[in-house]
């Protein structure tokens, strides 16, 4: 059931993104599936480390306003480690999408700590690492 409800969660916050069928993405979302206080980092370069604030209101704003349109990433494989109340999902993603008018394909690694809260498994912190 712990594996069920993370892989659910998983795919809801890779779900937030998808802005495929012509309205606005729901990244909103990223804030129901974080805890409070949740930190996100962006192994960069630059290295940047973001509040959940921080990070969803610059893309809820690209992905509104039509600047990246057709958007969508997937994870491709992964390997979820849980402990007790813990876990941990480390896992290879792709992105595909038009940005400026420009399409573009990409990928990269996502790294996800879990807890379980008295709501369910929530994301406390994620990093990524986009591959060139």
């Amino acid at each position: 059931m712990d594996r069920t409800e993370i892989d659910a969660v998983t795919a809801e916050f890779f779900g937030a993104f998808d802005n495929r069928a012509g309205g606005p993405a729901d990244v909103a979302r990223i804030r129901r599936l974080m805890i409070p206080g949740g930190v996100i980092v962006n192994s960069g370069p630059p290295l940047t480390v973001h509040t959940v604030e921080e990070f969803v209101e610059p893309r809820e704003k690209l992905l509104a306003e039509g600047r990246l349109t057709g958007f969508h990433e997937w994870e491709t494989s992964e390997r979820t480690e849980i402990a007790g109340g813990v876990a941990s999902r480390i896992g290879e993603y792709r992105k595909s999408g038009t940005l400026d008018g420009e399409p573009f394909e990409g990928g990269g690694t996502k790294v996800f700590q879990f807890v379980r809260t008295p709501q369910g498994w929530r994301i406390a912190a994620f990093s990524w690492s986009d591959h060139a």
